[in-house]
């Protein structure tokens, strides 16, 4: 629950220190006082969009914390360990919103982004503002109230689920019937190419193959000449050759040997180099014999050759390239071939789908079904309660006329109600006056709230427009529902704010030159006066004191 609540510098508040109890605490105060301010400036700590103008006018920042108690069993404290972001058994949630527009948030200490503020403060508070009879109205939010008093969260996910399969299957088929006729044309282009390619077949990296042995091939004579040449001047010339001179050079040296000896290693030198060119020599002759020189296989090189590059430009790659692109071409074709049988077998598997989702959708509406009942008895007793004696409320549900899944099921909802003897019941905004509405909204508030786990409940002004002891039982209601969790209401009806286990003033002073609200808990004598004054204005008499006094007993 909220223990505490810190406000610097928010709108006309300077500073305020909450320090906030179990049960029903009531807030009240004069017209115009900011009796909600405290409960804007929480929203903001729950993560509530935020602008410059929330900062205290001459401030440079504005700055609200909200300290809360969670329990190791609860969904916060969940969601804390998920998230490695618990303290034990507190939750600190931190804004801080400079002048220029700018926000940070913090759970804990840790910095974190508005989304985690806002995903964490669903299990922390729940507010129910003074202006919900009118979203009351819209069929998605009397959905939204039938499911959470039904907490049955795993039918809803599991139909969420379901709705995602289907959803993405048929987005599948629909993109490939669209492209259907593209692709017919494509394969028609693919099956003529591949066709084509699949009758030169060739392989990798046979066009270098090619191109390197038709380059041989087309100088094959050149070669033939100057190697001979180079063969003669080697060894095999019977005039001077390169063998015969370096004998020469050999011989005159091994002759010089006895005069000296260092000449040893260079004669050895020459030796191994005539051993080499004549090694040379015969390797030329050897290559010279089995250099293949057929013209029918330069003839047919050159022919495969000259399709390779004409079929390269054809396809606008590189020679080179041309067997890769024949893959990818092939690939592709039976990609082709693959996305018509895969349109016949989403077929399948989209009946499958829906038929499953048909199976959860209608496991989530036996049990709205379900609940429903259980509410429209509720509702409609709470109405008699609050001076619409003859009140009847019933919530129809019907499955939509196209069964075409949906993420929240198959039923149409509409709020029915009836609130004289013998009119027929009709939709909620059709009948209802602005005062039984609001007395209807607030009936279906309270019966829901205490279903749901949220530790903190908070009733901004929803008593709008009752009074008498219409107000009486609203606060005795509340007063009920905060036996069970920690309520607080902001109200201007003394009925309501008697039932407070607690009660809260807020104020507002101005010098002339700034404003200021200040928020305090009354004492029990304060509490009389406070309620005196709602009973009977500005005007307090000792009648309004001691009505005030009977109300708090």
């Amino acid at each position: 629950m909220l223990t505490q609540l810190t406000i610097h510098n928010f709108a006309i508040v300077k500073f305020l220190e909450l320090e906030l109890k179990s049960g029903m605490t009531t807030v009240t105060g004069e017209t115009g006082a900011g009796k909600s301010i405290a409960i804007d400036a929480l929203g903001l700590a729950l993560g509530s969009r935020a602008d410059a103008s929330t900062v205290r006018p001459g401030e440079k920042k504005a700055e609200i914390s909200a300290i809360f108690t969670v329990e190791p069993s609860s969904l916060a404290y969940k969601w804390l360990v998920e998230h490695e972001l618990n303290n034990e058994d507190e939750c600190i949630l931190r804004r801080v919103i400079t002048a220029e527009g700018r926000s940070k948030g913090y759970i804990n200490g840790i910095p974190v982004p508005l989304q985690q503020l806002k995903s964490i403060s669903q299990f922390l508070v729940q507010v129910h503002g003074q202006h919900a009879h009118q979203t009351l109205l819209k069929p998605e939010i009397q959905l939204a109230i039938l499911d959470g008093y039904a907490s049955h969260t795993k039918l809803q996910l599991n139909v969420r689920d379901g709705y995602r399969t289907w959803h993405n299957l048929a987005n599948e088929e629909k993109k490939l019937l669209q492209n259907q006729q593209q692709r017919a044309a494509r394969q028609q282009l693919l099956q003529y190419q591949v066709s084509e390619l699949d009758e030169f077949a060739l392989a990798d990296g046979e066009y270098s193959q090619i191109e390197a042995e038709h380059r041989l091939l087309a100088n094959s004579t050149e070669l033939v000449e100057e190697c001979m040449i180079s063969a003669d001047t080697l060894y095999e010339n019977e005039d001077n050759t390169i063998c015969s001179m370096l004998q020469v050079v050999t011989h005159r040296l091994e002759n010089l040997l006895d005069m000296d000896p260092k000449l040893k290693s260079i004669t050895d030198t020459l030796q191994e180099a005539v051993v080499l060119v004549e090694e040379a020599g015969n390797e030329l002759r050897s290559y010279t014999d089995n250099l293949d020189r057929d013209p029918q296989q330069f003839e047919y090189l050159d022919e495969r050759l000259g399709k390779a590059l004409e079929l390269a430009r054809k396809h606008q790659v590189p020679a080179d390239q041309l067997a890769t692109h024949h893959h990818m071409l092939k690939a592709e074709l039976e990609n082709i071939a693959d996305d018509d049988e895969r349109i016949e077998s989403i077929k399948l598997e989209l009946a499958e789908s829906q038929s499953k989702y048909n199976q959860q959708a209608e496991k989530l509406s036996i049990s709205r079904q379900k609940y429903a009942k259980q509410l429209n008895k509720l509702i409609t007793a709470s109405m008699h309660e609050l001076s619409m004696e003859n009140g009847c409320f019933e919530m129809v549900l019907e499955a939509f006329e196209h069964k075409t899944p949906n993420p929240h099921g198959l039923d149409n909802i509409n709020f029915l109600v009836s609130t004289n003897p013998g009119q027929p019941l009709q939709a909620l905004g059709k009948v209802a006056s602005g005062g039984e509405l609001s007395r209807i909204s607030l009936a279906i508030q309270v019966i829901t709230a205490q279903k749901i786990s949220t530790p903190t409940l908070i009733f901004d002004e929803v008593d709008v427009g009752i009074s008498g002891q219409t107000a009486s039982i609203v606060g005795k209601l509340l007063r009920q529902l905060g036996e069970k969790t920690q309520v607080m209401c902001v109200t201007h009806l003394p009925q309501v704010a008697s039932k407070g286990h607690q009660q809260m003033y807020v104020s507002k002073t101005t010098d002339g030159k700034t404003t200021e609200t200040c928020m305090k808990a009354l004492s029990q004598e304060m509490r009389i006066e406070e309620l005196a004054r709602l009973l009977g204005g500005d005007k307090i008499t000792a009648s309004t004191l001691n009505n005030a006094a009977e109300m708090l007993v």
